[in-house]
C-alpha cells in the first residue's frame, strides 16, 4: 500500500487559532492529520524562518493527535509572499528538488493555507505534473459543542479532467470550435490542412513565440493571420491591436522609419516625432508579411525587438519598449536565402521554431467546393444578393476547378475572383453553364497570359518541334524564351539584340549586338525571321 505524503504552507494566522469565532480552535495544518479516513504518513511543512517558532508548536500538536505522522521542516523565505514570479519560482524550484515517487507514495497539496498567490501557484504546479499528485481542500467545523472535534472536513480535488465525460466534451468542442474559427468557419477536407490548423490552435493559444506562415501567393497566409490574432484576443492572451505591415513595400531610409519610428528632426523631412508600427503593436499581434524582403539592418533590430522586447527609434537616444506577439509570412524559401546571405541567419532561427507550411490551392483540390460556398456566402454579406449555381452549372465548374487544366496560380485569390465575376454576371441570381463556360474561358486566358514560362515552352516546342525542346535543360529553355521575347518585341535583330546585350556592350569598343544574336540563334538552328510576330 503507498504512503500518503501532504505538502502545505504553515498558515501563520490560522495554525495560531487566534480567532473567537468557530475558527478558533481550528488549526488546518493539525485538523490534515486527523481527518477520518486520510491518515497522513508524512507531512512537508513549508514555512519561513521566521515562523520557526509556530511551525514547532505545530509539529508538536500534530504528534500528540497523530504520533505515527513524520513532519518534516522546510524553511522557504518569501519576500513578497504577493509577488507571484517569486512564489511560483520558489515552489516550482521546490518542486523540481523534491524527490518524488509516484510508486511508492500518494502526494497531497494543501490550498488551504498560504495567500491566493501561492495557492494558485500550487494548482499551476499539480495540473502541469510538476508535482504528482491531488489537490487537497481543507474546511473548519461547523459550528459545534465546546467538546466537539475541531478536525474539520477535506475535499480531495481530481485535476485529471480525462475522467470527466462532460468537460472533455467541453473542451474537445471549445477546441473544434477554435480550429473552425481559424478556417473561417470552412469544412475543409484536406486532412493535412486540418491537421495543421489544428496544431496552429494549440500553438498560439498556448505560446507567446512568433510564427511563421510559409507558402505560395494567395495561399491565405494575411487571412490566417488575422483570424490567429482574433483567436487571441477572444482567449484574452492579447489586448492590443493587429498591425500588418508588407515588408515588401518598405524600401531605403522609410523602413527604419516605419518600422521603429523616429523622433523630430532625425532626418530631413521629420517634422514630428513617429511612433512606429512595433510600438503601435504593443500588447497585441505584429504581422510582417513577406518578411524575406526586409533589408539586412531591420532585420537585426526586428530580431532585437523580438527577443529584447526594446528597439531604438531612427534618430533616438533612448530605447523604447514593445510587447508583441510577431506573426510573419513568406513565399520565399528563408533557408535557402540565409545560405545566399539574403536573410540573417539569427532571426530565421527565432522565426523557424513555429513553422507552418500553407499549401496551395491545387494540393486542396478536395476543399475548392467548400471555399466555393464560402465565397458565395461573403458575396451576399458584401452586395446584399444571394446568388446560388444550378446544379449542372456547379458539376461543371467544379469538374474545370479540381482537374488537371485549372493552374489556380494565384491560389484563392483566383477562386474569390472567379466566384465574384460570375455571381455578378449571373442572371437573376442564378449562375448558369452558360456564365461558367465564360468564366472558364476567362480564367484559361488569364493563366495562359500570365504564365510566361508555359505560353515560352509551347513557342519553343513549335519552332524546335517536341522532341528537340524536350532535350533541351530548363537553364537553356529559360534562357531561350527570354530571347525568344525579346525578338518579337523588335522589328529587327539589331534591336532586339542591343536590348539583349545592353550592359555587357558598354564595355566594348565596338560590339555588333545582331551578330551576336543571329549565332545565338543559330545553335538552335533558328533564324531571327524564325521568332515569330513583331509588337
Amino acid at each position: 500500500m503507498k504512503r500518503r505524503v501532504a505538502i502545505s504552507i504553515l498558515g501563520t494566522t490560522l495554525d495560531m487559532g487566534k480567532w473567537d469565532n468557530r475558527w478558533s480552535r481550528w488549526r488546518p495544518n493539525v485538523g490534515l492529520c486527523q481527518q477520518s479516513g486520510l491518515f497522513i504518513d508524512r507531512l512537508e511543512l513549508i514555512h519561513d524562518n521566521h515562523a520557526s517558532a509556530l511551525a514547532n508548536r505545530i509539529i508538536t500538536d500534530i504528534a500528540t493527535v497523530s504520533p505515527a505522522t513524520e513532519v518534516r521542516s522546510n524553511v522557504i523565505n518569501f519576500r513578497d509572499p504577493w509577488d507571484f514570479s517569486e512564489v511560483y519560482t520558489n515552489l516550482r524550484d521546490y518542486a523540481r528538488s523534491y524527490p518524488f515517487d509516484p510508486d511508492t507514495e500518494d502526494y497531497l497539496v494543501n490550498i488551504t493555507t498560504g495567500t491566493h498567490v501561492a495557492q494558485i501557484c500550487w494548482f499551476l504546479l499539480t495540473e502541469a505534473r510538476i508535482i504528482p499528485g491531488q489537490l487537497l481542500q481543507l474546511s473548519p467545523p461547523r459550528d459545534r459543542e465546546p467538546d466537539q472535534d475541531f478536525a474539520g472536513t477535506h475535499r480531495i480535488i481530481d485535476l485529471d479532467l480525462s475522467r470527466y465525460d462532460e468537460i472533455a466534451k467541453r473542451f474537445a468542442s471549445e477546441r473544434e470550435d477554435a480550429a473552425s474559427f481559424l478556417k473561417s468557419g470552412i469544412s475543409t477536407r484536406n486532412v493535412a490542412f486540418n491537421r495543421m490548423i489544428d496544431e496552429i490552435e494549440r500553438v498560439v493559444i498556448r505560446s507567446t513565440a512568433p510564427v511563421l506562415l510559409t507558402g505560395p501567393t494567395g495561399a491565405g497566409k494575411s487571412q490566417l493571420a488575422r483570424k490567429i490574432y482574433e483567436l487571441k484576443k477572444s482567449q484574452r492572451k492579447v489586448s492590443g491591436p493587429f498591425i500588418e505591415v508588407n515588408c515588401a513595400t518598405l524600401r531605403g531610409d522609410q523602413a527604419m522609419s516605419t518600422l521603429f519610428g523616429h523622433v523630430k528632426g532625425a532626418f530631413t523631412g521629420a517634422a514630428s516625432e513617429r511612433s512606429g508600427l512595433l510600438k503601435s503593436a504593443d500588447k497585441g499581434v505584429l504581422f510582417l508579411d513577406e518578411i524575406g524582403e526586409l533589408g539586412l539592418d531591420e532585420q537585426a533590430m526586428c530580431l532585437r525587438a523580438i527577443e529584447e522586447k526594446r528597439f531604438l527609434p531612427v534618430g533616438a537616444d533612448r530605447e523604447v519598449s514593445a510587447d508583441f506577439q510577431l506573426l510573419a509570412g513568406t513565399n520565399r524559401d528563408l533557408g535557402e536565402d540565409v545560405r545566399k546571405g539574403k536573410f540573417r541567419e539569427d532571426l530565421y532561427a527565432r522565426l523557424n521554431l513555429w513553422t507552418f507550411q500553407l499549401p496551395g490551392l491545387r494540393e486542396r483540390k478536395e476543399d475548392i467546393e467548400p471555399n466555393l460556398d464560402f465565397e458565395l456566402k461573403r458575396f451576399l454579406e458584401r452586395e446584399g444578393e444571394n446568388v446560388t449555381f444550378n446544379k449542372e452549372a456547379r458539376d461543371r465548374y467544379l469538374a474545370f476547378a479540381t482537374g488537371p487544366q485549372a493552374a489556380w496560380s494565384a491560389n484563392f485569390r483566383d477562386l474569390s475572383a472567379s466566384v465574384t465575376r460570375m455571381a455578378t454576371l449571373a442572371p437573376h441570381g442564378r449562375i448558369t453553364t452558360d456564365v461558367v463556360d465564360d468564366e472558364v474561358r476567362r480564367l484559361n486566358a488569364f493563366w495562359r497570359a500570365s504564365s510566361d514560362d508555359g505560353a515560352f515552352d509551347a513557342i519553343i516546342e513549335a519552332l524546335l518541334g517536341g522532341e528537340a525542346a524536350s532535350r533541351l535543360d530548363r537553364f537553356d529553355t529559360a534562357q531561350l524564351a527570354v530571347v525568344l521575347r525579346t525578338c518579337r518585341e523588335h522589328a529587327t535583330a539589331s534591336a532586339a539584340g542591343r536590348a539583349l546585350f545592353a550592359n555587357s556592350r558598354l564595355e566594348k569598343k565596338s560590339s555588333n549586338d545582331a551578330d551576336r544574336l543571329v549565332k545565338y540563334l543559330a545553335r538552335f538552328g533558328l533564324k531571327f525571321e524564325d521568332t515569330g510576330k513583331r509588337t
